[in-house]
C-alpha cells in the first residue's frame, strides 16, 4: 500500500532555522513511515499559495493527510486553510498561532488541526535577562526586529521591552527580515541617519543569529569601534548559534528547538489515534550559554 503523504511548506530555506526544521520534518516523517514532500516558497507568498492549492484541487487519491505549514503573513493563511480542511486535509501551522484554528477544530473534528509553535514571548524574556546580564549598571541596546507583521517578531519585541523596564537599559530597534543581508541592510540605512550618530551601542541584541552576523558585517565596514560589543542572536543551532558563541563571534543565543519534527509526530500521534492533537503544541526555548554564566563572565572581566 502507498504511505501516508504529508506535504511540509516553507516560506524559505536560505534561513539556517527553516533549513533545520525542514531535515527535521523529514526524518520524523521517514521513523513514522509518512511519504514528506517538502515544498520551497522561495520566500513568495503567493508561490506558497499556488503550490499548497494543487494539493488541495487535486483528486481525492492525490491529497495528503495533512499540511503542515509556516507562513509568512499575518493571517496564517486563513481561506487555504479552510479550502484545505474543507478537501479533507489536516492542517498544522508551524511558529505560529491563529484564531481561526479553534472554529476549524469544531467544525472538523476528525481532521488533524493545530498549532506547533515556539514560546516567542519566553525569547523576548530572555533576551532581556541576557540583556541585563551583560548591562548590569543600564545602557544601549541596538535591537535587530524581525518582520514586525509577523507574531513571533511582535512578541519577542514586546516581552524584550517588559523584561528591561527599570534596568536603565534602552532598546533601539530597527525592523528587518530574517536573513543576514537584511541585517546588514537595516543597519547601513540606519547609520546613514543622521541620528545614528546620537546613539551609541553597548550591546547589539537580534532576534536571529544570521540578523546579528549581517548586523556585525555592516558595523564592522562602516564603524568599527563600535563592532566590538557583545552581539547576541537566536535560534541557536549546534552548527550556527552555539558555534559562533563558542568561537565568540556571538555573547549569546537563544536556542529554538525545531517545531519541524514535533508536528510530524503530532500527526502520527493522531493517525494511530494515541491522543487528540491539541490546540497547540508549544516547544520552549533557552539561553545559551545560560544567564547566570553570562553574568559571572561579565563580572569578572
Amino acid at each position: 500500500m502507498p504511505r501516508l503523504k504529508v506535504v511540509a511548506s516553507l516560506f524559505t530555506r536560505k534561513q539556517e532555522y527553516q533549513a533545520l526544521q525542514w531535515t527535521d520534518a523529514q526524518a520524523a516523517g521517514h521513523r513514522h513511515g509518512f511519504e514528506t514532500e517538502l515544498l520551497d516558497a522561495e520566500e513568495n507568498g503567493v508561490l506558497q499559495i499556488q503550490q499548497l492549492f494543487r494539493y488541495v484541487h487535486a483528486p481525492p487519491e492525490g491529497r495528503p493527510y495533512a499540511f503542515i505549514v509556516q507562513t509568512h503573513v499575518p493571517d496564517g493563511l486563513e481561506r487555504l486553510a479552510r479550502n484545505a480542511v474543507a478537501a479533507g486535509i489536516g492542517w498544522v501551522l508551524l511558529n505560529r498561532q491563529a484564531p481561526y484554528l479553534e472554529a476549524l477544530r469544531r467544525e472538523h473534528p476528525a481532521l488533524p488541526i493545530s498549532a506547533v509553535t515556539t514560546d516567542n514571548e519566553e525569547i523576548g524574556r530572555i533576551q532581556a535577562a541576557q540583556f541585563r546580564a551583560l548591562l548590569p549598571a543600564g545602557g544601549s541596546v541596538l535591537y535587530l526586529q524581525g518582520p514586525p507583521p509577523t507574531e513571533s517578531a511582535r512578541a519577542r519585541l514586546a516581552t524584550a521591552q517588559a523584561g528591561v523596564q527599570g534596568s536603565g537599559i534602552e532598546l533601539k530597534v530597527l525592523p528587518a527580515e530574517w536573513t543576514e543581508l537584511s541585517g546588514e541592510q537595516a543597519v547601513t540605512a540606519w547609520l546613514r541617519l543622521k541620528t545614528s550618530e546620537l546613539f551609541e551601542p553597548n550591546v547589539l541584541g537580534c532576534q536571529n543569529d544570521a540578523l546579528a552576523l549581517g548586523a556585525r558585517k555592516a558595523l564592522t565596514r562602516y564603524r568599527p569601534e563600535w563592532a566590538k560589543v557583545p552581539y547576541t542572536g537566536c535560534d541557536g543551532l549546534e552548527g550556527g548559534g552555539q558555534r559562533l558563541v563558542k568561537a565568540g563571534t556571538l555573547a549569546a543565543t537563544i536556542v529554538v528547538p525545531s517545531c519541524g519534527g514535533p508536528a510530524v509526530e503530532l500527526l502520527h500521534r493522531a493517525f494511530k489515534k494515541v491522543e487528540a492533537p491539541p490546540p497547540c503544541v508549544v516547544v520552549a526555548p533557552w539561553s545559551f550559554p545560560r544567564v547566570e554564566e553570562l553574568g559571572r563572565a561579565v563580572r569578572s572581566s
